[in-house]
């Protein structure tokens, strides 16, 4: 990870693209499209937060 400098800053956008579609999510009861659509792409966003979120939880970024 040491060729990546800015793993806090994707972090960062990764938690904030999660927030904004749980938010959506939750607004989007009364439109089932929306709301599985905002499942799956939770489900996208999981695995960045695996990819990237957990170098940062584990200190793993400079292994």
């Amino acid at each position: 990870m040491k060729n990546f400098s800015n793993l806090n800053g994707v972090n960062d956008k990764i938690l904030k693209i999660k927030q904004l579609l749980l938010e959506l999510e939750v607004e989007a009861t009364q439109f089932p499209a929306l709301e599985k659509n905002s499942k799956r792409a939770l489900a996208s966003i999981k695995m960045l937060e695996l990819n990237i979120s957990d170098i940062l939880v584990f200190d793993l970024a400079d292994s």
